[in-house]
This record gives C-alpha cells, sequence and structure tokens, in this order.
C-alpha cells in the first residue's frame, strides 16, 4: 500500500502536527495506532487489558501502524536487536496548554508563562515525563532532541497550538536531561539546533545544551528583611562579579554557588553593607561579557553550581539581612546560533531590520518590544527572578540603549517613531509595565535604572508620567565629582562648581550613587589610580572621596575591591587583590568604609531623607578658595542631624566656622583623616561645643587636610 502524503511528512520531518497522524485514531469504526520507532524490528500495541495488537511495519525508517486498543490507553512494545522495551507513546497523551493558557499568551499577558513554557517535568495523564513547549510561530516543524533520543529530530515532533506555541510530553524523560529544539524553517531549512528560551538551567559553556530541571519543586528562598529597599532606608550596595570576588587557591578556580555562601554574605555583612547587587548570573556564553550578552535569561549560569546552588547563596544572604539585587539584561542579546536570533529562521524576538534590531557597538541584537509574546517573555522574566528565586530587586541595564531609537546611531542611521521622534514608543511601555507588574506583586522589591541620559521621571510613579521605577542610578554626580576629584587640589578651585552642581537635580529623581564596574574598566584604571598627588594625597584623596560620598543624599553603590582601594584596574579572570590588605593604607580604607556603612545606618540624618530635598541644607557653598563644602543632613525629627563639612585641599584649616541649627555640644563622628585609617590625625579630639557669633551657634573647627568630618549634636 503506498504510503500518505502525511505518512511521507513524518518521514521527512516536515509534518506540522504530528498528533494528527501518529497516535490513536479511528479509521471509521476501527481504532487505528500509528507509531514511529526508528531501528524497531517489531512493534505491538499493549491495551489497559493486557491484549496486544500487532502493528504493521509501513516503512523500514520505522513508521508502523494497525489496530489499536478500543481506547486512547495503552502501550508499545518494541524490539531492538532481539530486545523487547515496553515504552509509552508520546502522540497519545492530552495537551500540555489549556485554552486559558493560550489565549493569555496571545495578548501577551501570561505573567507566569515560566510555569507553562521551557521545560518542566510532571505526571500527565498518569505518566511520568517532561512537557516542552516553545514559541516559534513560522517554524514548518519543531522536535526536541536530547540525551533521550540520539539527538534524531524525526523522533520527537511537536505540536502547534495557537499563536505559533508548540509543545510535547514525552514520558520517561527526567530532570538531567539535556535537549535542544531542533526547527525546521518556513522555508525547510533546518536550523543550528536552539537552546530553549526558557531553559532554567544549561550546560557549561562552550556546550550550549539546555538542562531539564525541576524548577516547580525547587526550594524558594525565604524573603528579605522588611523594608529592605524603602526610600527611609539604608542601602548600601555591594557590586559584586561572582567569577572573579574570589578565587579558589587549587587552579585559580572559581567558587561554587555553595562556596561562596560560606564566605561572601559574611563578609558584606561585617563591612556593614545592607545590599549585594549581582553582576548578571543569567546563562552566557562569553565570560568576557560578564553576563551582560545572556543567551538564557531563565537559568542560573551553571559556571558556579546547580540552581539549587544559587537558591543557596540567596538564602545565606537573606541569613545575614542582606538584600539581593540582580543585574538584569532586557536591552539586547547576543546572535549566537544556538541563542535567540533568527529562532525560528525569522525574527521573532528581534527586529528584522538592522536600524531597528542591531546594536552598532556592541554587535547585538535589540528585542522587539511591540511584539506581545516578546514583552510578555521579558516581563515574566522579571518576575520569575523574585518569584521563583526570591531576589529583592532587579538593576535594570543600559536604559538609555532601549528609550532612544537613534542610540549610538549616525544620522540617517535610524528609524523614527510613528510620530517621527526618537523614543522608543513600545520599550517605553514595556518598561513602565514591567515596574506596574513587578511592584504590584511584590510590593517589597524594587527596580533601579542604568540611565545615563536626562530622560525625566525616571524614578517617579507612571500615573504622574515617569516611567516607574524605584531608583535610578546617577550617572552625572559620578562623572561630574570623580572629574573634580581626579584634579590637582590646587586647580579645584576652578572647578569648585563640579560639586555644587549635583545639588540641583539631586532630588529630582531617587538616586543611587554609582561607583560601579564601569568605572575600573577599559583602559580607566582603578578609582585610587585616578587620585592625584603622593601616595600619602592619594589615600587622603579616596578616603575623603568616600566619606564625601555617604554624606551625599542618595543611596550608595560600590564595586568590589574599591572599598580596600584596589590599585589596578579589574580583571575578570583572577580575583581580587586581597594582599593588598597587608598594607596600612589599603586595611585603613577597608576600615573606612566599614565605619561609613555603620555610621549611615545609624544616623537617620545620612539615609531617612536620601531622597527628600527637606533633608539637606548647605551651611558653606562660598569658598571655592578654600575648596571647603559643609552642609547638614536631616532625619525626620528635629534632633536628627548630622553635619558634614570637607577639604578638598591639603593645608589644615584652622579656626574654620560653621554654623548648626542650636547650640551645644556636637560630637566628631568621623574623620577620615584619623590614624586608624591611615591619615595624620589632626582633628577636633572628638567633641566641639559652640561658640555663639551675632546669635548663631557656630563649631570652630580644625580642619584635616584632604578629609571630611562628620559631626551630630551630643545627646
Amino acid at each position: 500500500m503506498p504510503l500518505s502524503a502525511a505518512a511521507w511528512a513524518i518521514l521527512d520531518g516536515r509534518h506540522a502536527d504530528p498528533f494528527d497522524y501518529l497516535g490513536w485514531h479511528r479509521d471509521g469504526d476501527t481504532p487505528v495506532v500509528r507509531a514511529f520507532l526508528p531501528h524497531a524490528e517489531r512493534v505491538e500495541v499493549i491495551a489497559d487489558d493486557g491484549a496486544t495488537y500487532p502493528l504493521e511495519r509501513l516503512h523500514d525508517a520505522g513508521l508502523f501502524a494497525g489496530r489499536g486498543a478500543d481506547q486512547p490507553h495503552y502501550r508499545l512494545r518494541a524490539q531492538y536487536e532481539g530486545q523487547q522495551v515496553e515504552l509509552e507513546d508520546p502522540y497519545r497523551f492530552h495537551p500540555i496548554l489549556s485554552d486559558f493558557d493560550l489565549h493569555l499568551l496571545g495578548e501577551g499577558r501570561h505573567l507566569k508563562l515560566y510555569d507553562k513554557l521551557g521545560a518542566h517535568p510532571m505526571v500527565h495523564d498518569g505518566v511520568n515525563g517532561v512537557g516542552f513547549v516553545v514559541w516559534a510561530p513560522n517554524a514548518q516543524r519543531v522536535s526536541v532532541v536530547g540525551d533521550f533520543n540520539f539527538w534524531d529530530g524525526l523522533r520527537h515532533p511537536m505540536r502547534v497550538r495557537g499563536n505559533g506555541y508548540w509543545e510535547l510530553f514525552i514520558p520517561g524523560c527526567r530532570a538531567g536531561d539535556k535537549y535542544k529544539y531542533e526547527i525546521r524553517a518556513r522555508d525547510g531549512t533546518l536550523l543550528p539546533l536552539k537552546a530553549d528560551p526558557i531553559a532554567f538551567a544549561g550546560e557549561m559553556r562552550p556546550s550550549t545544551a539546555s538542562v531539564v530541571i525541576d524548577i516547580d519543586h525547587q526550594a524558594r528562598p525565604h524573603p528579605a528583611r522588611d523594608g529592605v529597599n524603602a526610600l527611609n532606608a539604608p542601602m548600601s550596595i555591594y557590586e559584586v562579579h561572582l567569577g572573579s570576588w574570589r578565587r579558589h587557591p587549587d587552579g585559580n578556580r572559581w567558587l561554587t554557588y555553595r562556596e561562596m555562601a560560606q564566605q561572601l554574605p559574611a563578609y558584606v555583612a561585617d563591612m556593614g553593607f545592607t545590599h549585594v547587587e549581582l553582576l548578571p548570573v543569567m546563562e552566557h556564553p562569553f565570560d568576557g561579557s560578564w553576563g551582560y550578552q545572556p543567551t538564557g535569561l531563565y537559568a542560573p549560569t551553571s559556571r558556579f553550581g546547580s540552581p539549587e546552588d544559587f537558591v543557596a547563596l540567596i538564602e545565606a544572604f537573606h541569613d545575614a539581612g542582606i538584600g539581593v539585587l540582580l543585574d538584569w539584561v532586557p536591552g539586547h542579546f547576543p546572535d549566537d546560533p544556538h541563542g535567540l536570533g533568527k529562532f525560528d529562521g525569522t525574527a521573532i524576538y528581534e527586529h528584522d531590520n538592522p536600524m531597528q534590531g542591531r546594536h552598532l557597538d556592541w554587535g547585538t541584537l535589540i528585542y522587539n518590544y511591540g511584539r506581545v509574546e516578546v514583552s510578555n517573555f521579558l516581563l515574566a522574566n522579571a518576575l520569575f527572578w523574585l518569584d521563583r528565586y526570591g531576589a529583592d530587586g532587579l538593576r535594570v541595564d543600559a536604559v538609555a540603549s532601549m528609550l532612544y531609537l537613534d542610540y549610538s546611531r549616525p544620522s540617517g542611521g535610524w528609524i523614527p517613531n510613528k510620530f517621527g521622534g526618537r523614543e522608543n514608543i513600545e520599550a517605553v511601555a514595556f518598561l513602565r509595565d514591567m515596574n506596574r507588574e513587578v511592584f504590584g506583586h511584590f510590593p517589597q522589591a524594587t527596580t533601579a535604572a542604568e540611565e545615563s541620559t536626562a530622560w525625566p521621571q525616571v524614578s517617579r510613579p507612571i500615573e504622574h508620567g515617569g516611567l516607574g521605577f524605584g531608583y535610578k542610578w546617577n550617572m552625572g554626580w559620578m562623572h561630574d565629582t570623580l572629574n573634580y576629584i581626579s584634579r590637582d587640589p590646587i586647580y579645584r578651585r576652578h572647578h569648585h562648581g563640579d560639586i555644587l552642581f549635583g545639588l540641583h537635580y539631586a532630588f529630582s529623581e531617587n538616586f543611587i550613587l554609582p561607583l560601579s564596574h564601569d568605572e575600573v574598566v577599559h583602559g580607566k584604571g582603578s578609582i585610587l589610580g585616578r587620585m592625584p598627588g603622593d601616595r600619602w594625597q592619594k589615600f587622603a584623596n579616596l578616603r575623603a572621596y568616600y566619606a564625601f560620598m555617604f554624606a551625599h543624599p542618595g543611596k550608595k553603590l560600590m564595586f568590589m575591591g574599591s572599598e580596600f582601594g584596589q590599585d589596578s584596574e579589574w580583571n575578570h579572570d583572577a580575583d581580587l587583590p586581597w594582599h593588598l590588605l597587608d598594607n596600612p593604607d589599603h586595611a585603613g580604607v577597608r576600615c573606612l568604609i566599614r565605619d561609613l556603612n555603620r555610621l549611615y545606618r545609624d544616623v537617620p540624618a545620612l539615609h531617612a531623607k536620601d531622597c527628600e530635598p527637606d533633608g539637606f541644607e548647605w551651611l558653606v557653598t562660598d569658598d571655592a578658595a578654600n575648596s571647603v563644602y559643609a552642609w547638614m543632613r536631616k532625619g525626620e525629627t528635629t534632633a536628627d542631624r548630622c553635619v558634614v563639612v570637607l577639604n578638598f585641599t591639603p593645608q589644615v584649616l584652622h579656626d574654620y566656622r560653621v554654623r548648626v541649627p542650636f547650640a551645644g555640644t556636637w560630637r566628631e563622628v568621623l574623620n577620615s583623616d584619623a590614624a586608624t585609617y591611615g591619615g595624620s590625625n589632626v582633628g577636633n579630639g572628638g567633641r566641639v561645643s559652640t561658640v555663639v557669633t551675632r546669635g548663631t551657634p557656630e563649631l570652630n573647627l580644625v580642619i584635616p587636610p584632604l578629609a571630611a568630618l562628620y559631626f551630630v549634636p551630643e545627646r
């Protein structure tokens, strides 16, 4: 009997709906079973009552058909090289996705699509296996390939459901199996094998397969302490690249997540930081991208262990009272063959036009935020890390590149929006939607935007026209103040406004002051290396600058190594130069950071109104000749006051008067020139009593060289 067109489509791997041919069917009143089992010599159907029905071989490639059981509940018995094997038929099972799932996916509102898409071990119709679901709307055929089927795309073709979602339940698959998708494009071309866009684990690079894990039964970290991200709470963030914080002395290998859990949270807590921010932990193929070119947005990188090991690290941070922020990259993705680019042979995740879909600077692809399936994929991913891994917030990378259609593009090299403007309207809508859903589902979480332009109201409510972020990185503050502090003190008087300027807009957003990894790479050297002068002056400048930062309105962020004055540029292939702590200058800087964090946490005036203008008052702004600044930070009560005095010259200043709000004794709670930090120990003996001039109480101070002083009223 000649084979039907459907049979040939199965044999050729071109059938878009294998369930229409394979599995249990009725031919009139006769139940029929068809199975494709390459290399099988004989196949028979075993009914629930034990009755058997031999199938006829229709083609030597392994296509069998014949009368089946009266009901679609049966098993197959196949013979391979004389050995009999009983197995389930994947093509007898009911669908995985419900009609409601398909409705939500079609609207782009399946906020927990990770509960259905990807690979999920499950019991389906009473049988153990794994359900696979993937989006490939323009594919001719999609198959699951893996360890379990010899990576043969003919064995497990999937069925297509609404809106281009393909699914298949494969009995007998289990956690630990490696897999990919073999996709035949619309024109018949077989594409390079694709990793699962919603894989929950992946192979160690350079291998690129996805790995099945039982994400639905994986432990979830307990939440962080209440109020960890509140605007009126202290937020001092230690930014960490997990691959280079410390290395194991055995071959300079990475520490595992569990090894880090035994060291890193305790260190962060001892240093007084309130949060840790992890450079992207999502799976990525290239070490040198530091995680900023991810291919597996739903998978913690396998470099340091399993997803369960990553859970243990998050738990350890929370046990230490540390909030966990994750760097998140929804702005672009690499064009590796196994990744999202031309996923089904067409541009479904990215724009097809390179003027919209490719970053010129980075050579990466840009998400098409106007496509509901893509925005849903990213939105659900943001919620995933908060839901399944207990992250306390997301720092969103490269927001400016998302907001502007002409970002880093030449004239004529970009496509305007429908109004003729440069704003990416779809990206704006996505970011607002993301923030709305994050704060709606996780009120204690936060989001922070790395946004380097003057886009207004980044951290203001959506209903008031803002983007809805919790915080925004203050890139202007970072650039202006680093430029100022890198100048020889003799010239600072001519740039006095560099410090003043930041306070003109300090409360226009909920700002984080970032001294991030970006400032210690690409030839910039270290923060210490930017300080002018001899060795003593370099360290004095650094200490004064750090004290200035902690006294300035805004939350704080510091990249690892900066807390002890690393003197070289960051190298992601090696651990930090911890040996520097044997030197008292570097040890002194770390001691200062520990004390600054303690004061920042313990003195409400230094944090309670970080983002409110009534929490700040200038005291000295016009002493450019001495490069002196003074201000007062205020808390909720009149007693919550902290006076800050800065001297950015190497001269000791005597009898320097600074007004204060009330008379009495003021304690000198910080002197960055203290001997314990490596300074010259010039100061005011720990406390100063006010003198009254024309009815105004003042502090008569000795101000150390290149130093900062903090004073609080004695109670």
